[in-house]
């Protein structure tokens, strides 16, 4: 296992290589010219003299490939450049507004495995019944609701009519339930479908037969056999929900206001602010790998058979 893991921290360094590269390239073929936003934002008149003086401080005259290569030589020493529009450095503003967006992504990861866990088991012991087709009727429904709409009507419902939380910003639990619920609602629904499927797979397997045989109670054969069997799908789902949330977490701190890195990379967008986007994809990338090998270690934990299986690779 240790040898397993370092061999996928080690393929982490070419593919943020290769995200650094598309990014970056992507950034300079989009409409817009950061100089211009530059001197939008510092209130300077746009003359033919200031845009010119403006891409030589922001090092946007030179070949594209001599602006990569100085990026990079920098970045691997940690300095990613300075923001265009407060002058401050990149890697240090991302990481003071990460924390919000690792907490809303935290509690919405949370939300969903205790809400979609239930239901899902539930529609798969009794299949086709009232629960049943209530759980996938609401999954359904779950999956249906795009994120930026179902936040503005929480907002109009809990916020504006009933006024029992807040609509904005980050405060206290209170103001985490809204845009936590706004961003797992996907998520548990693709996670009780999943997690019905996986055991109506598995209800019939030889094993759970033989385990009810050895008199073990119904509730045993139901969690310790039939579920923990079932775990490996789910896992996988794990894994992709870790970035579902990270790339809503954009859309849903826009709406509710929550000062976190995705809203952060949002006006970064608006104000062509290369560096902070160029850092903001590298992260996010670093984070989705590692919490994927995460995922890869669970496997191991749920299905003896794969860590079997590598001890005699």
């Amino acid at each position: 296992m240790p040898a397993y893991i370092l061999k996928r921290l080690a393929a982490l360094i070419p593919l943020l290589l290769l995200v650094s590269v598309v990014v970056f390239l992507l950034l300079r073929a989009a409409q817009g010219d950061p100089a211009m936003a530059y001197l939008r934002l510092s209130r300077i008149p746009p003359t033919d003299e200031a845009l010119a003086t403006a891409r030589r401080m922001l090092e946007l005259d030179l070949p594209l490939w001599e602006q990569y290569a100085r990026w990079l030589a920098r970045a691997v020493t940690g300095d990613f450049g300075k923001s265009y529009v407060t002058g401050r450095p990149v890697l240090g503003e991302v990481l003071h507004y990460l924390p919000a967006t690792l907490q809303l992504a935290g509690a919405a990861l949370l939300l969903t495995l205790a809400v979609s866990i239930p239901p899902g088991v539930g529609a798969a012991l009794h299949r086709d019944r009232p629960l049943d087709n209530a759980a996938r009727a609401l999954s359904f429904t779950s999956v249906s609701l795009p994120n930026f709409w179902l936040g503005f009507l929480l907002v109009w419902l809990f916020a504006v009519k009933l006024g029992w939380l807040p609509a904005l910003g980050r405060g206290g639990l209170e103001h985490l339930v809204l845009p936590a619920v706004t961003l797992s609602l996907m998520s548990m629904g693709i996670n009780t479908r999943l997690i019905r499927a996986s055991l109506l797979e598995n209800m019939h397997a030889r094993h759970i037969m033989y385990a009810r045989a050895r008199g073990i109670s119904e509730r045993g054969v139901v969690w310790r056999h039939m579920f923990k069997n079932s775990l490996i799908p789910v896992l996988t789902s794990l894994g992709m929900h870790v970035g579902e949330l990270l790339g809503g977490a954009v859309i849903v701190e826009t709406v509710f206001a929550w000062p976190g890195v995705g809203r952060y990379a949002v006006s970064a967008v608006y104000n062509r602010d290369y560096p902070i986007l160029q850092c903001f994809m590298l992260l996010m990338t670093a984070i989705f790998v590692l919490c994927n090998l995460t995922v890869d270690i669970l496997y191991a934990w749920a299905d003896p058979r794969i860590r079997l299986g590598e001890d005699r690779a």
